[in-house]
């Protein structure tokens, strides 16, 4: 099913915790919904489950205008924070509940609830209570319950945060092969970049209340349009700079201290004009000789992750800010003191206007 919201807002008292939200959402998409705390993610999740009603704007789903429709008519399946399962039931009356509420007969009810466990793969804990059953169990439960009602739109708020970290990475490629195997329409809520990243099909980045920017994982994180998304889609490197050179529609030269940086920019910027520019701790290349962006830096600390190695490098030209480096299959040339050479992609320096400078 298509999901449409048309300048979706919502006030509680004067704060508008949604502001002016248009989205649209194509059939079968895992769309993503992210952002900080206090961005507005849940409510507008709310919103389109039809607990709270928008007090501007209109939902769609495919052409049918929602806002006046009442949760228990939106064929919606929702898997909470805290999963909300009865603990008194076991396995199989949970995932089966939602189907006696509909009154559906027991012979389909009995298949319906076999063919959801299967799909979340808990056939064999059909029988077992929920007390007894792991963290990363009950989700597949809470995920069974949410889609064995055969729900048009299934919304997720959170549902990985009350798991461990080795747990979350399983489950994450679980919900994928979930939504692909049922190809129902689904939003997700996290706060999580990597789990937006590894799992969306298009991410929307909320920021207090508005949609900051909305796109594909890789556009997000690799062609930012604000500081705020930048920021927010992962770690970044921010230079102060002052444009030097105009341009000349491929590259902008911008000036910190006595570097004078080259930065891919199609747009014009009038000389003098104060910027940011920001690279990706990854876009820092330790070279053997010089290239674009290329400066000796000296290591100040490095701290060692297995297949990676994060490194704080001091410039000569910014004294009191270090560069975060991120080396893949880090070699031996690592010692604190010692000098390397490194460099920067024009290709992978952001640019932008400094409205605080």
């Amino acid at each position: 099913m298509k999901v449409r919201l048309e300048k979706v807002s919502k006030f509680f008292g004067k704060t508008a915790a949604v502001k002016e939200v248009s989205l649209e959402v194509a059939e079968g998409e895992l769309f993503f919904l992210l952002g900080p705390s206090g961005c507005g993610k849940t409510t507008l999740l709310r919103l389109l489950a039809g607990f709270y009603k928008p007090d501007a704007g209109q939902i769609y789903f495919g052409n049918q205008p929602m806002n006046a429709v009442a949760p228990e008519h939106r064929n919606c399946g929702m898997v909470f924070q805290n999963y909300a399962l009865w603990p008194h039931m076991t396995v199989e009356g949970n995932v089966a509940y939602g189907l006696e509420v509909r009154k559906v007969k027991q012979e389909e009810k009995q298949a319906r609830v076999r063919e959801a466990l299967e799909i979340v793969k808990m056939s064999e804990y059909a029988q077992r209570p929920i007390n007894q059953l792991s963290g990363g169990q009950q989700q597949r439960v809470a995920l069974a319950r949410a889609i064995v009602i055969r729900p048009a739109l299934l919304l997720l708020d959170e549902p990985l945060s009350n798991l461990d970290a080795r747990l979350r990475l399983s489950m994450r490629n679980e919900i994928r092969r979930i939504h692909s195997q049922t190809g129902i329409t689904t939003f997700y809520v996290t706060h999580d970049q990597s789990e937006a990243l590894s799992m969306a099909d298009h991410i929307a980045i909320l920021n207090h209340g508005e949609v900051e920017q909305a796109g594909k994982p890789a556009e997000l994180y690799c062609k930012p349009n604000s500081p705020f998304t930048a920021d927010f889609m992962g770690e970044i490197n921010w230079i102060d700079a002052v444009v030097e050179e105009p341009g000349d529609g491929r590259r902008v030269a911008v000036r910190s201290g006595q570097f004078l940086w080259r930065v891919a920019s199609p747009a014009p910027w009038a000389r003098g004009t104060k910027v940011r520019i920001g690279f990706r701790p990854e876009a820092v290349s330790f070279a053997n000789a010089p290239a674009e962006n290329s400066f000796t830096a000296t290591i100040l600390e490095s701290f060692y992750l297995g297949a990676q190695q994060e490194t704080l490098l001091k410039a000569p030209f910014l004294p009191n800010q270090p560069i975060r480096a991120l080396e893949i299959n880090p070699g031996k040339n690592s010692a604190e003191g010692k000098n390397r050479t490194v460099s920067i992609d024009a290709e992978q320096i952001l640019i932008f206007e400094n409205s605080s400078g």
